[in-house]
């Protein structure tokens, strides 16, 4: 695996084994707040595997005590240099600012892999924002999740109010979001935010790392695919969902995966699928 992209970071450790991209958060002392160098490297990692591809599947942790404190304090200097001109100027690079920012976790959500997230202590800030973004989330028996924008007088605007609402009860979001509460493991668990609470960090990775290798021995069309469905069923109607999803299968269904899967089963083997295409080309 020689991509540029992957080669000198400093907020991420990355892997990739058995079609597995492993991403780890790997500042622990400062707890893995999202500095600069998180904003840079993020979505050029993800873009860097999706389309070289890589992998099959990615999954997302941390190091040391918190998942991650949220936003560095640093990177609130582009606020104070966008306040210095003219106002509406000013607003305008804001905006874009900010733009910018959400277009970092869209990259989660737009790739064409699972993302799985396995979430240790505290996940606070753009942590929500950015876990709200994947797939699936997995987490440790001393995690909390906190909205922490509203207690420090901004809103939340990197995706954690137009998420959370679509993954559990919107009274309870609204909860959340008005008070900055903590929403420990197992409220987290019955409110379907996460998918499983483990004893330990260790515990949760081992599972994390199988529930990848089962999901990265399918079809990558097909997982590709099924993500693309369930992303455009989420924000359409089922009319307009199911349509989408007759004009996919429509251009798809023609493919190698079902053949091959068939014929594994008969000769007792695993199958051998070939990964989606890669998309490094440059413009």
């Amino acid at each position: 695996m020689n991509l540029p992209e992957l080669q000198n970071l400093s907020a991420f450790n990355v892997m990739v084994v058995d079609h597995v991209a492993h991403l780890e958060l790997c500042r622990p002392d400062d707890f893995n707040t999202m500095n600069q160098d998180f904003w840079l490297e993020l979505p050029k990692i993800i873009y860097a595997i999706d389309n070289a591809s890589v992998a099959r599947v990615i999954v997302l942790s941390s190091t040391g005590k918190h998942f991650t404190a949220g936003m560095d304090l640093s990177v609130f200097a582009n606020v104070e240099e966008a306040d210095d001109g003219e106002p509406a100027r000013s607003a305008e690079a804001l905006r874009r600012w900010i733009l910018q920012l959400q277009a970092v976790f869209n990259a989660l959500e737009q790739c064409r892999l699972p993302v799985l997230a396995a979430i240790q202590g505290g996940c606070i800030g753009g942590g929500v924002d950015m876990t709200a973004a994947v797939d699936c989330r997995y987490c440790t028996e001393d995690s909390f999740f906190v909205i922490k924008e509203t207690q420090l007088g901004i809103v939340a605007d990197l995706g954690t109010l137009q998420r959370l609402p679509k993954l559990m009860p919107e009274g309870l979001v609204r909860e959340l979001a008005y008070t900055s509460r903590k929403m420990m493991a197992q409220e987290a668990l019955q409110s379907g935010f996460v998918n499983a609470v483990y004893p330990d960090q260790s515990s949760m990775m081992t599972a994390v790392m199988a529930i990848a290798q089962v999901i990265a021995s399918n079809s990558p069309l097909t997982v590709t695919g099924t993500k693309e469905l369930l992303n455009y069923g989420r924000n359409h109607g089922v009319d307009e969902g199911l349509h989408y999803t007759a004009t996919w299968q429509a251009g798809m269904f023609r493919n190698t995966d079902l053949i091959e899967s068939m014929h594994a089963k008969q000769e007792q083997r695993d199958p051998d699928y070939l990964a989606i295409a890669s998309l490094a080309f440059k413009i």
